[in-house]
């Protein structure tokens, strides 16, 4: 996908391979996403899917290929590292919070010791970001204080607090309970609307659908298909990606 005016893409996977070991987790991957593009990256578990998600900020290192985020190749190591760190937030399956921290202080924590912002500027906009993902009276409590839906929810506002450039979600509603899925996905939505340049990868069909300007559909280390929702949910191109919906979407 290219933008209007044809500026350049946010981020840009070319030729990526990963090995773990003697496994090809990631094979020849070529992956743009345009600047406020939501991508959903879905597909059976073990596709590398999270590893590719990961190489975005350097979390896992590549063995060949390129990676670019905003026309500048990733870096290895250092203050450059931590600033793109800052640029390129993460929402995991867990929601490594500090426990130890209440709410409002793991919000505050990054904006104050990576940006340099005075404490209490730090405090009015994550009390303004708690209040955008719906949990702003919990500002005082501790994570255990918490359900799960609502530290997930905190992860957010944790990310959105650096005010980065592009959050990266690793399946963030894959360790709830079904009940508190929706209120997270409900913000993601909002982040969607709202422009936020984001990479999804989960199982959450319907979010992939409402929310997606594009799916890619990953398996055995490759991506296998991608396109619009609508097209590859109702008209799939290839045999596995058939495959993959008929077991999905019947349940």
């Amino acid at each position: 996908m290219t933008e209007a005016g044809g500026s350049s893409p946010l981020v840009k996977l070319e030729a990526v391979n990963k090995h773990f070991g003697a496994l090809h987790v990631l094979k020849d991957i070529d992956l743009s996403v345009a600047r406020g593009e939501v991508v959903v990256v879905i597909g059976p578990s073990g596709g590398g899917k999270s590893t590719l998600c990961r190489t975005i900020n350097r979390l896992e290192t590549i063995d060949t290929g390129s990676i670019t985020f905003d026309d500048q190749r990733l870096p290895e190591e250092g203050k450059a590292l931590a600033k793109l760190r800052s640029e390129v937030g993460m929402v995991f399956q867990s929601f490594n919070l500090f426990s130890h921290k209440t709410i409002m202080e793991n919000v505050t924590l990054g904006p104050i010791k990576v940006r340099g912002v005075s404490r209490q500027q730090a405090e009015q906009r994550g009390l303004e970001l708690l209040e955008r993902v719906g949990i702003a009276s919990q500002a005082a409590k501790y994570p255990a204080q918490l359900s799960g839906g609502q530290q997930q929810r905190v992860a957010i506002a944790r990310a959105l607090a650096m005010d980065p450039k592009m959050i990266l979600f690793d399946e963030p509603t894959s360790a709830l309970d079904p009940e508190m899925v929706q209120e997270v996905l409900d913000v993601m939505i909002g982040l969607a609307r709202d422009g936020m340049t984001m990479l999804v990868v989960t199982h959450e069909m319907g979010f992939a659908r409402r929310a997606a300007n594009r799916v890619v559909f990953m398996a055995d280390g490759q991506i296998v298909e991608q396109g619009d929702p609508d097209e590859f949910f109702t008209t799939p191109r290839t045999d596995r990606a058939r495959d993959f919906l008929s077991k999905i979407l019947t349940h």
